[in-house]
């Protein structure tokens, strides 16, 4: 079957409501075989249940002008928290059975922490405020979407301007990122007021459910069991002694390359006089590169490749009133990855056939695991895409041909250059969630302030909205992911260590890599990157170990000939 062969039917709500009453009546008090069913039953009938929530969402983020998968995401933002009281009572069974210890021996220990920890995270109380989270979530997401901005003669969205952004031509960027400024500008008000409301629901929620405020909830909504706040800002500091000092310099070398001495921030998305390196062909040759890469590589992602291709779950183009960005999702009932995406002609399509196919193969790897293990936490998931772009460099000229050492370059460059931005999102987010009485214009001058302390290169020049601290409005995880951010960072540093083993020995590093994509999400974060043989982001010291055969690497090159 192809992805327009799946099919999508409204779920009948009362129905799945009274099934899975009958399944929680069987935990609790029953025989363990009894109870080994109800499990089973309860996954597969959640299995259905999401298989139809994905094909909504996933077709509703191709076009968001289609009213059925409107009206079908708006059916879903107001049944999900709902049902998910039922996740609540069956858990609350489960933890207190008497069967519990052949219970986690038969479908792992983890399971169960994970249970008790969303068990903090929700009551039905809370119900309404999910609903309204939802909403807002979705109301942001078709302003962006819906992002008309007349350059160059035609009318481009968000995703369409990322070339302009990155052109050669200075005068061009300027007036893309003024462009794009521009746009934000004239729904400043509707951003700040969706934000305020995103904000003030989620302290609203945390302060219900018997949290200081928004932080810990978040934390425990992501499922982070191993590490906290603490945990985190250790490893921010990290970034900051580190990494803030390097990435200073590389900007430095960036501007000597493509002879800027006052680089603007409309300067910091080209790397090269010459151009930025791009693919050398359309989104079908890069499809059929991707294809001859994943053949050559192994016979598991040869199989995962075409799987993707032969099905239709690869939906890359860019084109009006699609959703931006890109994502990674599973389809439980077809047992099938989808990878979304806009191409738009830059390195970044090529990124996503590594990155976004990274998460992929990862979950089509373990896709035989029970639901809760398919998938690790999120910040484990993004080991597998951001490694996966390493490991492809000894394919990578098949796409960018006579600019492979230009594309090696600034793909490591930029992965560094990215550290010290994970991190200023993710204290971004700790200052406005630990103070959610703050005002927009406190929130602007907040991120403003760390931006300066992060980014201390970054000079808007006469760009005054993006100087009163307003970037971050161009961060979607900020809105639809709190606390996520800080995740890219952390699996960034454990892709650099697969970026040394691959130069290495690729195929023991490939080995371990696939090892660690089939353990799925059956490990915590930390047991996962202990299991790969791979340092604790969290351990002081870990980030300088790191940065030395980066900084080995991108010494050793003279950017200027590039």
């Amino acid at each position: 079957m192809t992805f327009n062969e799946f099919k999508y039917e409204r779920p009948d709500v009362e129905q799945f409501k009274t099934d899975m009453t009958k399944i929680i009546e069987n935990i609790g008090g029953k025989d363990l075989e009894t109870e080994i069913k109800a499990m089973n039953d309860y996954l597969a009938l959640n299995d259905e249940l999401d298989t139809m929530l994905q094909l909504v969402s996933i077709r509703y983020s191709v076009n968001t002008k289609d009213e059925f998968y409107e009206k079908e995401q708006d059916f879903f933002n107001q049944v999900t928290p709902e049902l998910q009281a039922f996740d609540h009572q069956f858990q609350e069974k489960l933890l207190a059975s008497k069967n519990r210890k052949e219970l986690e021996k038969k479908f792992g220990k983890l399971m169960f922490d994970q249970a008790e920890l969303a068990k903090k995270t929700f009551k039905p109380e809370i119900i309404p405020m999910l609903q309204e989270e939802n909403n807002l979530t979705t109301e942001l997401s078709k302003l962006m979407a819906g992002a008309e901005i007349d350059f160059e003669g035609e009318i481009r969205n968000l995703s369409q301007m990322t070339p302009f952004l990155t052109n050669k031509d200075r005068d061009m960027r300027h007036r893309a990122q003024l462009a794009v400024s521009s746009f934000l500008e004239t729904s400043e008000s509707q951003i700040d007021r969706i934000y305020d409301d995103m904000v003030k629901v989620r302290n609203k929620m945390a302060v219900a459910l018997g949290y200081d405020n928004y932080v810990q909830l978040g934390y425990d909504r992501l499922g982070r069991l191993d590490y906290n706040a603490k945990d985190v800002k250790g490893y921010r500091d990290q970034i900051l002694r580190e990494v803030v000092p390097y990435v200073a310099e590389l900007t430095k070398r960036k501007g000597a390359r493509i002879g800027l001495e006052d680089m603007k921030s409309w300067d910091l998305g080209l790397s090269f006089k010459s151009g930025n390196p791009k693919p050398q062909g359309d989104r079908a040759w890069c499809v059929d590169k991707a294809t001859k890469m994943y053949d050559e590589m192994s016979p598991e992602t040869s199989e995962f490749f075409n799987f993707m291709k032969d099905g239709e779950l690869l939906e890359l183009d860019a084109k009006p009133g699609k959703s931006g960005g890109g994502y990674c999702t599973f389809i439980p009932k077809y047992n099938s990855p989808y990878i979304f995406a806009n191409f738009n002609g830059t390195s970044g399509d090529v990124d996503v056939l590594t990155h976004e196919a990274g998460h992929a193969f990862q979950v089509y790897s373990s896709r035989d695991n029970i639901a809760p293990y398919r998938w690790p936490t999120m910040e484990a998931a993004e080991i597998h895409s951001m490694s996966m772009e390493f490991l492809a460099w000894p394919w990578i000229h098949y796409f960018f041909e006579g600019d492979t050492d230009k594309y090696k370059f600034t793909h490591l460059a930029g992965a560094v250059t990215f550290l010290p931005y994970g991190a200023l999102v993710d204290h971004y987010q700790h200052e406005v969630y630990e103070n959610p009485e703050m005002t927009p214009d406190e929130r602007k001058a907040t991120w403003r302030k760390l931006e300066k302390q992060y980014l201390p290169y970054k000079d808007y020049g006469d760009d005054a909205f993006m100087e009163k601290g307003t970037y971050w409005y161009r961060q979607g995880h900020i809105f639809g992911s709190p606390f996520y951010y800080i995740d890219y960072t952390l699996a960034q540093v454990c892709a650099f260590q697969y970026f040394k083993r691959s130069r290495e020995d690729h195929a023991k590093a490939f080995a371990s890599y696939l090892a660690l994509c089939k353990l799925g999400g059956s490990k915590t974060f930390v047991n996962l990157v202990e299991s790969a043989g791979l340092n604790n982001p969290f351990v002081d010291g870990t980030i300088k170990d790191v940065m030395g055969p980066i900084k080995g690497y991108l010494n050793g090159v003279d950017d200027t000939k590039l």
